[in-house]
C-alpha cells in the first residue's frame, strides 16, 4: 500500500512539473499578386511576308541594235548615270549624219522660198506680179518651213537614238540581274538588266479581309525575321489595297524604318498587326488584361477573380465579365478597377475571405 502511495505521489509530481501545450499559430498564406490597370484592347495577328526593295526597276533599251559592249555585272554596285551597256553606234552615228544633211538641205529651200515670198510680197504692193503668183510663193515658202521642221525632228530623233544606245543606271543600287552579253542582238524594250535602289526595303504582305478595316496608313508595326531571330525592326504602312487578290487577301506594303547587312530582298518577314479588338459582348475601348491564371470559372458561364483588400488582409471574390482572351491574356470589360489588386496564381485552393499576404518577390509582367 505504501508503495503504490508513493507511486502515484511521483506520477502527480512528474504531470505537475509539465507546461500546457503552445496554441497552434495560423499560417497566412502569402500570394502572387498584380495591380491591374485599364488598357485598350488590342489583337496581335503575325502575318509573313516577302522583303522587297523600295526601289527597283528592269533596264532595256529604248531602240533594237547589237550589243557592243556589257560593264556592269551581277552584284555590282553602281551610281547614277553610270554606263551600264552600249549597243553597235555605227548605225545611230550614220543616222544623224544623214539627218543633219537633210536639214541642211530643208533650211536652204527655206531661205530660198523666203526670200522669193519677201520679193513677191513688194512686187504684188507695185502691181508687178499678179495675186496667183504672189500666193503660189508663199504657199511654197510656207512649205519650207514644215520641210525645215520636219528635219530638225528627224535630226532630234537620230539624236535621241545615238543616246538611247547607250544604257545608264537611273539611280544609285546593284545589278541584281544581268540578262545580255555582247554581240547579242536585242530588241527595244527587251530587259537587259534589273536594278535595287538603296532606299531601303520594304515588306509585301497580304492581309485577310476581316484584318484590312482595322488597319490604317501609316500605323507603325513590329517586323520580325526567321534568318535572325533576336532583330526586330520597326515599319510603317504606306501602301493599302483596294482590291483582293488570292483567297480573299488584300495586299500591304510596310516600309521598313531601318535596315540591316544580313537582310536581302525575297527574305520572309513575319509582321506583328496590332488592332483594336471588340469584344464577344460588342464591347471595344479600354479594359482591364489580365492572366488567364488569375480567373476562375463560376457558376454557368461566368468568372471570377480575388481582389485584396488592404484593410482586412483578405481576398474577396468578385464576378467579372471577360470579353476576349489574346496569348494567355484576358480581358475585362467590369468587375475590376484601376489600381486594385488581384491575386494570379493558385486561385483554384482560395476562397472568399481568406486571409493573405502579398509576395514581397513578386514580379509585375502585366501593366
Amino acid at each position: 500500500m505504501l508503495r503504490v502511495l508513493t507511486l502515484f505521489t511521483g506520477l502527480v509530481l512528474v504531470s505537475a512539473c509539465q507546461e500546457p501545450p503552445a496554441p497552434q499559430q495560423k499560417v497566412i498564406r502569402p500570394i502572387a499578386w498584380m495591380q491591374v490597370q485599364a488598357e485598350e484592347m488590342q489583337q496581335m495577328r503575325r502575318l509573313s511576308g516577302i522583303l522587297a526593295p523600295v526601289e527597283t526597276a528592269r533596264l532595256s533599251f529604248e531602240v533594237p541594235g547589237k550589243i557592243a559592249s556589257v560593264s556592269a555585272t551581277l552584284g555590282e554596285k553602281v551610281s547614277k548615270g553610270q554606263e551600264l551597256a552600249r549597243l553597235d553606234q555605227r548605225t545611230f552615228h550614220l543616222s544623224v549624219q544623214s539627218a543633219e544633211g537633210q536639214l541642211d538641205k530643208a533650211n536652204a529651200a527655206l531661205v530660198e522660198a523666203r526670200n522669193t515670198y519677201q520679193r513677191y510680197t513688194e512686187l504684188l504692193a507695185s502691181g508687178g506680179i499678179s495675186q496667183s503668183g504672189y500666193d503660189n510663193a508663199r504657199a511654197a515658202f510656207e512649205s519650207a518651213q514644215s520641210a525645215s521642221k520636219v528635219a530638225q525632228t528627224q535630226l532630234d530623233i537620230a539624236r535621241k537614238n545615238l543616246q538611247d544606245s547607250i544604257l545608264s543606271a537611273p539611280y544609285d543600287g546593284v545589278i541584281t540581274q544581268r540578262l545580255i552579253e555582247p554581240s547579242q542582238q536585242i530588241a527595244a524594250s527587251q530587259p537587259g538588266f534589273e536594278i535595287e535602289g538603296e532606299d531601303g526595303l520594304e515588306v509585301h504582305v497580304l492581309v485577310p479581309e476581316n484584318l484590312i478595316q482595322l488597319l490604317r496608313r501609316d500605323q507603325a508595326l513590329d517586323v520580325h525575321f526567321p534568318v535572325a531571330p533576336d532583330m526586330v525592326l520597326q515599319g510603317q504602312i504606306t501602301e493599302l489595297g483596294t482590291r483582293a487578290q488570292n483567297a480573299n487577301t488584300f495586299p500591304v506594303t510596310v516600309l521598313l524604318n531601318d535596315t540591316h547587312p544580313n537582310l536581302r530582298a525575297g527574305m520572309t518577314a513575319e509582321v506583328d498587326f496590332l488592332v483594336d479588338a471588340v469584344g464577344r459582348t460588342g464591347f471595344s475601348g479600354p479594359g482591364i488584361r489580365i492572366p488567364v491564371s488569375a480567373i476562375s470559372p463560376d457558376m454557368g458561364q461566368g468568372a471570377f477573380v480575388f481582389v485584396y483588400d488592404e484593410a482586412s488582409g483578405t481576398v474577396r471574390k468578385r464576378t467579372v465579365q471577360t470579353e476576349a482572351i489574346f496569348n494567355n491574356t484576358v480581358y475585362l470589360s467590369s468587375g475590376l478597377n484601376n489600381g486594385e489588386i488581384i491575386a494570379v496564381a493558385g486561385v483554384a485552393h482560395m476562397h472568399d475571405g481568406q486571409q493573405v499576404t502579398l509576395q514581397d518577390n513578386m514580379v509585375q509582367v502585366f501593366n
